[in-house]
């Protein structure tokens, strides 16, 4: 056999632990914890460690280290950026669900930030490629990667939630995002409105691209042109939805001829907005009719109580908990795509419009 190992038992196809503590100027149990723990070295000694570790081209061997200490029982879920996701309530909710399926299976939980920038990234690197966890479940549109290591290439077993990664080759677990919102705004078209105001995420992102995407395919089964909808908001995360709403409010004044039906992607933006139009002075469902996305249990108690697409997220949780436990058990051809559909609540925020 031709493998190295360093001291500490790591195998390496290429540079070893010492080489990179040689080069740092460092010893090499420093090395180690830098990697494995990088909150226990300084930043001037853990900054000498990565760039002589980025010189080398030395990746620590997840899986090696793993045999070493005793296999990892945690699984990290990495979010997409803060945790503050105003009233949705669809983040502690997904976390609730996972954590239950994960604790049944054996595993505990970490919870990681990805705030896209280069620390957090580091740090969520350093922990999968260091063995202290044993797979990964994200919620982000986008791998974590600096300086050349990316998650991908960590050897351990990821799982998407909420977006379909299955193109880029992850397991993914969705809800029907696209026919659910069809189906909604076919039922609207059904009670007689024919001008739409949509409420947008940020553009280009999975859930908008695939929401707005459903209302058009219900315009056009209706023979009715994407004209009849107008847009507001598109700049901003998901996480400042009221702050999409409020502003969507402002949109919605300037209209001429003003849309008789609303769809809003989160129950967040749809909340802001309502009140923002009610102080205004119309009515909801008399002036204008107001469905939105999520399912938060706050809808039920809003004023008027809110219609809304509820995700499925315990089941979603349980599915990507399942995925990534049968990807640790090498389980074959595990399904590259599971679609849990969502469920329409309707509330006393929709009705025929007046005219």
């Amino acid at each position: 056999m031709n493998k190295n190992k360093d001291v500490a038992g790591e195998e390496q196809s290429g540079a070893l632990m010492a080489d990179v503590a040689r080069l740092a100027g460092v010893a090499i149990s420093t090395v180690s914890r830098a990697l494995a723990n990088p909150g226990r070295v300084n930043e001037k000694t853990r900054a000498k460690i990565n760039a002589a570790a980025r010189q080398l081209g030395y990746t620590p061997n997840a899986m090696a280290r793993g045999l070493r200490v005793g296999k990892s029982n945690i699984i990290m879920i990495i979010l997409p950026g803060s945790l503050y996701y105003g009233v949705s309530q669809i983040i502690p909710q997904v976390l609730q669900s996972i954590n239950k399926s994960l604790i049944q299976g054996g595993y505990n939980l970490m919870i990681a930030n990805l705030d896209r920038d280069e620390l957090s990234e580091r740090h969520i690197l350093d922990l999968a490629f260091g063995g202290s966890v044993r797979g990964v479940i994200i919620l982000s549109s986008k791998l974590p990667e600096v300086d050349g290591r990316s998650l991908a290439n960590s050897g351990l077993p990821i799982v998407s939630m909420l977006l379909d990664m299955s193109d880029a080759g992850l397991l993914s677990v969705v809800t029907n995002d696209r026919e659910a919102v069809r189906d909604v705004t076919a039922e609207l078209i059904r009670l007689g409105h024919r001008r739409f105001f949509y409420i947008a995420g940020p553009e280009g992102n999975y859930h908008d691209v695939e929401r707005y995407g459903g209302v058009i395919e219900a315009l056009e089964a209706a023979g009715l042109s994407e004209e009849r909808v107008r847009r507001s908001g598109g700049h901003l995360d998901y996480q400042h939805g009221f702050d999409i709403g409020v502003q969507a409010a402002d949109d919605f004044a300037t209209l001429r001829e003003r849309p008789t039906a609303v769809i809003a992607t989160s129950d967040d933006m749809a909340i802001s907005f309502v009140s923002r139009i009610q102080r205004a002075g119309l009515s909801i469902p008399g002036d204008l009719s107001v469905v939105s996305f999520d399912g938060s249990p706050v809808c039920e108690f809003s004023s008027p109580p809110l219609s809304t697409i509820e995700q499925p997220v315990e089941e979603m949780g349980r599915a990507a908990v399942d995925l990534l436990l049968d990807a640790l058990g090498q389980t074959q051809n595990p399904t590259a795509r599971t679609v849990i559909p969502s469920r329409f609540i309707l509330r006393e925020s929709i009705a025929a419009p007046k005219n």
